[in-house]
């Protein structure tokens, strides 16, 4: 497990590792994803970085069980995956909240689904909540809140089932930069108390480089990993001026101008960190 991951007394597994070996991808004559082979290791955080449509969220998709590879094979514990799983969680962009039911509703309904009792469900939910920030809102429905807090809902009813797996597929994508970041840092939070095996898809590098132990780098579509960067032994703050060559590193291989003087991305996180103690 890697540095500053503590697993929680109530996890009764260890979390899962993947395998994806000479995966290929392809829709019908377009070529999505061309032999890639990688391991994530047990509560491990793992994310993909690279061009719109270069096949990142299909490979999430793939280890979700959602789609299946036109070659090569995708393992999970050692195992073909063969469908969708509650060991597997996959959240979207999009909180998928149900609007006519509460945000306590919302959570415990992950519970539910798996026919734990209602009571207990609703009992956890409203833990789960508190976990993110949100108690005393248990009772408001999702157009009463706020898209951060909607999305921390959404983080909780992630958790709740204590997957051994997350699947993030721009989870903060959506959300507005200062909101976005005291997000990831719920996040955080929750990854290191339930230490589930993590992979997470972005576009946002400097989210990549705080959140990430592992950044895979992708070219355009058919995908191959461009780099890799390890950052596993690094305890991060938003304050990510350490990492601005690498920043810089990845921009470039996505083909983008990094900013010129790295004073610009100290400034930034500097203002930035005097807003984190607003609430999402």
């Amino acid at each position: 497990m890697p540095p500053g991951h503590h697993r929680s007394s109530w996890i009764s597994s260890f979390p899962m590792k993947f395998s994806f070996q000479n995966v290929r991808k392809s829709f019908g004559d377009l070529h999505v994803i061309e032999d890639f082979t990688r391991h994530v290791d047990d509560g491990e955080l793992v994310a993909l970085v690279g061009p719109s449509g270069c096949g990142k969220s299909t490979l999430l998709h793939m280890a979700a069980g959602l789609e299946r590879a036109s070659g090569g094979k995708v393992l999970a514990d050692g195992k073909a995956i063969k469908g969708p799983h509650p060991e597997r969680t996959l959240m979207f962009q999009e909180n998928a909240l149900y609007p006519w039911l509460t945000l306590e509703q919302n959570v415990a309904l992950a519970l539910e689904f798996q026919r734990t009792d209602k009571r207990k469900a609703r009992e956890l939910a409203r833990e789960w909540l508190a976990k993110v920030q949100l108690a005393g809102f248990e009772d408001y429905f999702p157009q009463q809140v706020s898209g951060g807090m909607r999305q921390r809902t959404a983080l909780a009813r992630a958790f709740i089932s204590q997957p051994k797996a997350l699947l993030l597929d721009e989870p903060f994508g959506a959300l507005d930069a200062l909101t976005r970041m005291t997000l990831q840092d719920a996040l955080r939070d929750l990854i290191r108390e339930a230490a589930p095996t993590v992979l997470l898809v972005t576009h946002d590098v400097d989210e990549a480089l705080f959140l990430a132990d592992r950044i895979l780098v992708f070219s355009s579509r058919p995908a191959t990993v461009l780099k890799e960067f390890n950052l596993a032994h690094h305890e991060k703050t938003h304050d990510l001026s350490e990492f601005a060559p690498m920043r810089r590193e990845i921009l470039g291989l996505l083909g983008i101008q990094a900013r010129a003087e790295e004073s610009d991305l100290a400034s930034a996180h500097h203002t930035t960190q005097s807003t984190e103690e607003v609430v999402a």
